[in-house]
């Protein structure tokens, strides 16, 4: 047997069936012209800050949906579905629209994007301030970028085992690159101002690059070149945990130049240092753990350890109303199995930047024929890498397939093993023919388009005067919930800021 398939037969069938995942599912709110939408989050649908399944991300206009964490891949995209059928029958009224890509809408001039509002509390205008420090240091335009983040944990799961899947899943992310990357065009509009090495569709309104997976993923999406000094290892929790710790707390310059406030009084930001809190470290999957209130994510990860991991290079599927199939989750399934229970050597500074290189490339020409990543110093060609690793999963895919009495893992194995050697079939090169071929190389006329044929699709699913008042229910107990806070609060918000932007905070 191999080393591989010893470590699987160690896990009994009942702790494979006890897989957890969740989804939160990022979105633009556009109107009916494809515009961003300015205005606020839809009282309707609660608050902002304290609804467990419906929030805002970045901008007042960009949605959050959440669902919880499910044994069952179906459970989970059941619940997803159910809370897009009532953003949209919230929306429908106002002819409000869920963006179906990952790239923006039509954008207003940077200053112009609404940063998003959670309230008077302490807590709420830190998350607000926060926002407005992104938008100083990255620009708002970046913010508006939206993607799928697939949680996912196994029973039995250490915080060095987890480290161990996160090694490999940099190593090998390439693959969901090509298979799922599904934003090789953009409105001309995102980088107006900015330079950059897109092609212009001939005759049309859309920038693209012939074989992108994922702009998003790559130098012109969730990028910066400061987090780009971080040498950030994951050979462990405590060396992770270090490098954060180390961010969070050492003054940055560039970033001490914009000041915490501005002549009149207002926060440009929550700190000077190169990451204000945590969340702001970008990367392509995270650990992470549950958070008590008040605490601060490091804390809760040096305190308790890793709980589970966040994948966060997933596009939004623009030919999938909620965002992202069932067949594709059980892929991840299969493919972060495969990335806990591989080998998983060390990484060193020579590999992450062979990785960073592995990554925009698959982002910006994932496509082209004959294209050659890097792997331990050699060269070799991605559709080669990427059958071999498929082909590494097939076992575990079994696995799966056995503990839950389907075949629905092995099948959604074989549509990505057919799907690399079959680039015309991706998600990104179907995105380009649909542009150029049904939208007038219009960017924008696509995914509106796809945005509709989404809201009708989902809006003509059954809807119970039930899950109506469930949801309406939830969403008055929300705004309960955010009074209770702010009439609670004692401290003034600086020294609350203070107290939770100290250093004894971090464990």
């Amino acid at each position: 047997m191999s080393t591989l398939q010893d470590r699987l037969a160690a896990y009994p069938a009942d702790a494979l069936r006890g897989m957890r995942c969740g989804i939160e599912k990022e979105g633009l709110r556009v109107l009916p012209s494809g515009g961003l939408a300015l205005t606020p989050h839809p009282l309707a649908l609660g608050s902002a800050l304290t609804h467990p399944l419906i929030t805002t991300d970045y901008s007042e206009s960009q949605l959050e949906l959440i669902t919880g964490a499910h044994r069952g891949v179906q459970q989970c995209l059941d619940e997803l579905t159910e809370v897009h059928q009532f953003v949209h029958h919230t929306l429908k009224d106002s002819g409000e629209l869920l963006w179906a890509s990952s790239m923006p809408c039509g954008l207003p001039t940077d200053e112009t994007i609404p940063l998003a509002r959670y309230g008077s509390s302490n807590i709420g205008r830190a998350k607000s301030v926060y926002r407005m420090g992104l938008g100083h240091r990255y620009g708002r335009r970046m913010q508006t970028i939206s993607g799928i983040h697939y949680n996912w944990s196994l029973p039995g799961v250490d915080s060095g085992q987890y480290f161990a899947l996160i090694r490999n899943f940099r190593r090998h992310a390439f693959v969901l690159l090509y298979l799922f990357g599904a934003s090789p065009a953009l409105c001309p509009c995102f980088v107006q101002g900015r330079e950059h090495r897109l092609q212009q569709m001939a005759g049309g309104n859309a920038l693209y690059l012939p074989h992108a997976t994922s702009l998003r993923m790559g130098r012109l999406g969730y990028q910066s070149e400061a987090q780009a000094r971080l040498a950030v290892s994951y050979n462990g929790l405590q060396g992770y945990a270090d490098s954060l710790h180390e961010a969070l707390t050492q003054p940055y310059p560039a970033y001490e130049s914009v000041g915490l406030r501005n002549p009149g009084g207002d926060y440009n930001q929550l700190g000077t240092s190169l990451l204000q809190i945590e969340n702001e470290f970008y990367g392509s999957i995270r650990p992470k753990r549950s958070v008590r209130t008040g605490e601060r994510p490091l804390h809760a990860l040096r305190e308790r350890g890793v709980e589970y991991v966040e994948v966060r290079l997933m596009d939004l599927d623009p030919f999938v109303p909620v965002g992202i199939t069932a067949a594709t989750m059980r892929l991840l399934d299969v493919f972060l199995l495969h990335c806990l229970l591989s080998d998983s050597p060390p990484d060193t500074p020579e590999e992450i930047a062979e990785l960073q290189h592995n990554q925009h490339l698959t982002a910006e020409r994932g496509r082209e024929p004959g294209l050659r990543l890097q792997r331990n110093g050699h060269s070799l060609p991605l559709t080669d890498w990427g059958a071999e690793l498929l082909a590494a999963c097939a076992p575990l895919a079994a696995a799966l397939d056995a503990s839950h009495g389907s075949d629905d893992y092995g099948a959604a194995l074989h549509a990505a093993r057919a799907l690399m050697t079959a680039p015309a079939s991706t998600p990104s090169a179907r995105v380009l023919d649909a542009i150029e071929r049904q939208h007038g190389r219009n960017f924008a006329d696509f995914a509106r388009r796809q945005s509709i044929a989404a809201r009708d699709l989902l809006l003509a699913l059954p809807w119970s005067a039930g899950q109506q008042a469930r949801y309406l229910a939830l969403a008055d107990e929300s705004v309960a919930a955010q009074k209770a806070i702010e009439a609670a609060d004692t401290l003034p918000f600086e020294a609350w800021r203070e107290q939770y932007m100290a250093v004894a905070g971090l464990g």
